[in-house]
C-alpha cells in the first residue's frame, strides 16, 4: 500500500501502531529518530520570512516552535483524541494551565469541579486570583439547572475531570458542553483517565487536556502533557499562548512517548482487566465500605460511565469503614510489598497512596464515609497483588495506634 494511502477506518490498536512514523514502505528504521535542535537555518531571507509568517502551522522555525519529533506525537495524539491539532507541553499541568490562560483574562470567571486535580485547584486559587480570573468550585454531579445556576455573564470557561481525581466522581461530559456553549463558554476537560476510552470531541469537548506522563509514556520515566483541539480558532489561542509562555517539551521526552504510544493498547488492555479484578476483589472485603471505580457495575457514576466510556484505566479509590482510622490505612500501605507508594499512575507499577491531606474540597462535597487509599494496578499478576493485600489488610485489622512517649 502507498504510504500516501491510509485505511478511511482503523482500529485503535492499529492507529497505536502506524501514527506518527514515516509508513510501512519507506527506506530506513522502523521508528523516526529523535530530532534535537534550538537554531533553524534557512536557504534565503525569503525563505525566513515565507516560513515566518506560518507560525501555527508545524514548520521548522526555532525550537521552541517544535521539531519532527514533537510534529508526530502531536498528530498521533490528535487522532487518538478525535481532535485535528495538538500541542505537546513539558508536564502535565502546563497542559492545564496553557489553555487556563489561552481562554481567561482578567475580569472572567471559570467553573471547575469541586474533585478537581489538586494542583488545578492551587493554579486556579493562585496565579488566575492574582490575575483577577475568578473560579467557582461546583459539585462534580450537579445537573443541567445546577451549573446554569452557578455562571455568570463573565463565564468563560467550564472544566471538567471525569473521573474525578482521588475519588473518581463522573461527569455528564454532554450536559456540560450544552449548558457552556448555551452561555458562549469554552469546556475543557482533563482526560487523562479516558485516553482511550473517551472521545472528548464527541461528547462536546472544546479542548481535551492529556497527562502523557501517565499511560502515554508508560514507563514512570518521562514529564509531558498535550493539549488538542478540533476547531482552528481554539488551535490559534492555543498554540499562540504556548509560543508566548515559552512552553517546551523535550523532543527526547516526545520520543520515548511516542515509543510509549505503541504498546499503550495492550498495557491499557491488560492493567483493566487487572484493576476491575482487583477493584471487585476490595468490594467484597468486610473491610471496605465502598470502591470507586467507575466501571464497576454498582460503583458510583456507573451509569455515565457505561454510556460515555468504552474502556477504563486501572486507577481507583477504595473507601474504607469509618472504624478504621487513617493511620490504620497508611500502615496497610506500608505493608505493602509490590506496591510503591507514589503521587502519578499510569506506569507498569502498581502503586497505593493514602489520600490524607490531598482532598480539599470547597463546595461541600467531602464526606465520604471513611478513610481512602488510591491504587493504580499495574502489570504485576493479579493474585500476586491480591496476596499482597490480603497481607496488608491483616496489618489494618491489627492496627492499634500507639501510645504517646512519655
Amino acid at each position: 500500500m502507498p504510504d500516501d494511502h491510509r485505511p478511511a477506518r482503523t482500529g485503535l490498536a492499529t492507529r497505536l501502531s502506524h501514527l506518527g512514523r514515516a509508513g510501512t514502505h519507506v527506506h530506513g528504521f522502523v521508528n523516526p529518530p529523535v530530532m534535537r535542535g534550538s537554531t533553524v537555518l534557512y536557504p534565503s531571507c525569503e525563505a525566513k520570512r515565507a516560513i515566518g509568517r506560518r507560525r501555527l502551522e508545524p514548520e521548522l522555525i526555532y525550537g521552541t516552535m517544535g521539531s519532527p519529533t514533537h510534529f508526530a506525537l502531536q498528530e498521533a495524539i490528535a487522532e487518538i483524541e478525535g481532535g485535528t491539532q495538538c500541542q505537546v507541553v513539558g508536564t502535565g499541568l502546563a497542559a492545564i494551565t496553557t489553555p487556563l490562560l489561552a481562554f481567561l483574562q482578567a475580569g472572567d470567571h471559570c467553573l471547575v469541579p469541586d474533585s478537581v486535580y489538586g494542583p488545578t485547584r492551587a493554579f486556579c486559587d493562585g496565579m488566575l486570583q492574582r490575575l483577577g480570573i475568578a473560579t467557582t468550585y461546583y459539585p462534580p454531579e450537579l445537573d443541567a439547572d445546577g451549573v446554569t445556576a452557578l455562571l455568570r455573564p463573565e463565564t468563560r470557561v467550564v472544566f471538567a475531570e471525569s473521573p474525578g481525581s482521588h475519588t473518581f466522581e463522573m461527569q455528564d461530559v454532554p450536559m456540560l458542553a450544552r449548558v457552556a456553549h448555551a452561555h458562549g463558554a469554552k469546556l475543557l476537560m482533563d482526560n487523562t483517565w479516558g485516553i482511550r476510552s473517551f472521545q472528548p470531541f464527541a461528547h462536546g469537548v472544546d479542548v481535551s487536556i492529556q497527562a502523557l506522563t501517565k499511560y502515554v509514556g508508560g514507563h514512570s520515566d518521562i514529564l509531558l502533557g498535550a493539549v488538542t483541539v478540533a476547531d482552528p480558532a481554539d488551535w490559534e489561542r492555543v498554540r499562540t499562548t504556548t509560543l508566548q509562555l515559552g512552553q517546551y517539551a523535550s523532543p527526547d521526552d516526545c520520543w520515548l512517548a511516542l515509543r510509549g504510544l505503541r504498546t499503550l493498547g495492550v498495557r491499557m488492555e491488560r492493567q483493566m482487566r487487572s484493576g476491575l479484578e482487583i477493584a471487585a476483589w476490595f468490594a467484597a472485603r468486610s473491610e471496605v465500605l465502598r470502591v470507586l471505580h467507575p466501571a464497576l457495575p454498582g460503583a458510583p457514576g456507573h451509569a455515565l460511565w457505561k454510556r460515555d466510556f468504552t474502556g477504563a484505566c486501572s486507577l481507583f479509590g477504595v473507601v474504607f469503614r469509618p472504624d478504621y482510622a487513617s493511620a490504620a490505612v497508611e500502615a496497610m500501605i506500608d505493608a505493602l510489598s509490590l506496591f510503591g507508594i507514589g503521587a502519578s499512575w499510569g506506569g507498569f507499577e502498581s502503586l497505593a497512596l493514602p489520600t490524607r491531606g490531598a482532598i480539599v474540597r470547597t463546595a461541600g462535597t467531602g464526606d465520604f464515609g471513611g478513610p481512602i487509599a488510591r491504587f493504580h494496578i499495574g502489570l504485576e499478576e493479579p493474585a500476586d497483588l491480591i496476596a499482597d493485600l490480603e497481607r496488608g489488610l491483616a496489618v489494618l485489622r491489627d492496627w492499634r495506634e500507639l501510645p504517646p512517649e512519655e
